[in-house]
């Protein structure tokens, strides 16, 4: 099971799809002027090709009002140019990341600069955790344009709080080791900035690399890193959500955040009990947004800073991702909110019993062979039970065993 992505400027003429070899569909990733307005996945059946007039038909059945309502606001409005950012620090925190490392670092070298950025290029810090070799030391050297720093204490909240330590910029943006930036990612970030000065958090849309193995196409079918197409500005409240900020995947994704670095070190950095490596490999992006929504500080939302994740490419792997990110990370994350903030505890308990709810309709859609989406394949039980056993572990003490392990880590490796 393999799609073939298709990235569609709506601009210019457009043309057939023909997927690759035995691909069984295709996805298109729709832009009106650079900027991403839609994202589907489409099956071709028997068809040889997706072909331009059925193609124009579903682009306006699925985003015609978008194009509509956009072109309204260029011609009526007068278009918004980002003041330029300050000096933006990247990091890239990483384990042995080798060409995953390289081929991040190409794409933020094609990335469009914004207009009069007074402070040059990026300051790009590489942080190696724990590393088993100098692999990616003497990448970074070999390649220059980066710092390489190391950072030997395992877990990737200890990278993330190195990379905090290092930081120059004002602004200091995370970015996963297996995803690549598209060039408009810096003026995304500069739009989210400039139309959200009092923010201070920032995240972006994610979509897939590739969807080459049905482990991909199945997490992509399930909604994947997706946050929408629409620029969001979150603050202290969401109206029609009484469990707010619980949720705190609502944000965006840990793979492409930034952060005004002043007030992450006001905050203490990222707690490192949390996305410690294999016992807790998630928690520590959610925990940083509901620390700053529940602090009283807006994170804005935006579809143009956009990055593209490589999805786990075996299903062996997206099992375990499950498991250990969606199962044992979420729950030790929001059993560390019951004890921090015991003023929503009765709100987080409630967030618990619908996760609970949720996982078994979804374990029962599973089984019964139904998915939410027509025509796509449902997500198999042992990856939904996986979620669940890893949500039952977590919410056991998950958290305090993690402290425990983090202290010992601490003291070895001080």
């Amino acid at each position: 099971m393999s799609y073939t992505i298709f990235d569609v400027e709506i601009t210019e003429p457009l043309d057939d799809l023909h997927a690759a070899g035995d691909d069984e569909g295709v996805a298109i990733l729709l832009r009106r002027k650079g900027v991403p307005i839609a994202f589907w996945m489409e099956e071709l059946g028997s068809r040889p090709a997706f072909r331009s007039d059925a193609l124009a038909d579903e682009i306006a059945r699925r985003a015609g009002e978008e194009i509509l309502a956009e072109a309204i606001r260029e011609e009526l409005g007068r278009p918004f140019v980002p003041p330029p950012l300050p000096l933006l620090s990247v990091a890239i925190c990483t384990r042995d990341g080798g060409e995953r490392v390289a081929r991040l670092l190409d794409s933020l070298g094609e990335t469009l600069p914004t207009v009069a950025e007074p402070n040059g290029s990026l300051d790009i810090i590489v942080v190696d955790n724990a590393p088993s070799d100098d692999r990616t030391r003497t990448l970074v050297d070999e390649r220059g344009g980066a710092r390489y720093v190391l950072e030997p204490r395992p877990g990737l909240n200890f990278a993330r709080n190195r990379a905090i330590a290092e930081a120059r910029g004002a602004l200091l943006a995370f970015l996963d080791d297996d995803v690549v930036v598209d060039q408009h990612w810096r003026r995304g970030l500069a739009e989210a900035v400039g139309e959200n000065p009092d923010a201070v958090a920032f995240t972006g849309l994610v979509l897939p690399l590739e969807l080459t193995t049905r482990a991909q196409v199945l997490f992509e079918q399930r909604g994947g890193f997706r946050r929408g197409f629409e620029k969001i500005r979150y603050g202290a409240r969401l109206p029609g959500n009484p469990l707010y900020p619980a949720g705190a995947g609502i944000f965006g994704a840990g793979a492409n955040m930034a952060f005004r670095t002043d007030v992450l070190r006001e905050l203490g950095g990222f707690d490192e009990a949390l996305d410690t490596g294999g016992p807790v490999p998630g928690g520590g992006d959610l925990d940083i947004f509901y620390r700053i929504i529940r602090a009283g500080r807006p994170i804005a939302y935006e579809p143009r800073f956009l990055a593209f994740h490589e999805h786990r490419r075996e299903l062996a792997e997206l099992r375990r991702q499950y498991r250990r990110s969606w199962g044992l990370g979420f729950m030790v994350f929001v059993t560390k909110c019951l004890r921090a903030d015991p003023e929503r505890r009765l709100q987080l308990l409630a967030f618990i019993a619908w996760w609970f709810r949720w996982e078994l309709f979804e374990l029962g859609r599973s089984i019964a062979g139904r998915h939410p989406i027509r025509g796509s394949d449902p997500i198999p039980p042992a990856m939904i039970l996986g979620e669940l056993y890893g949500g039952i572990v977590g919410l056991l003490g998950g958290y305090g065993r993690s402290r425990r392990r983090v202290a010992r880590i601490r003291r070895s490796l001080p």
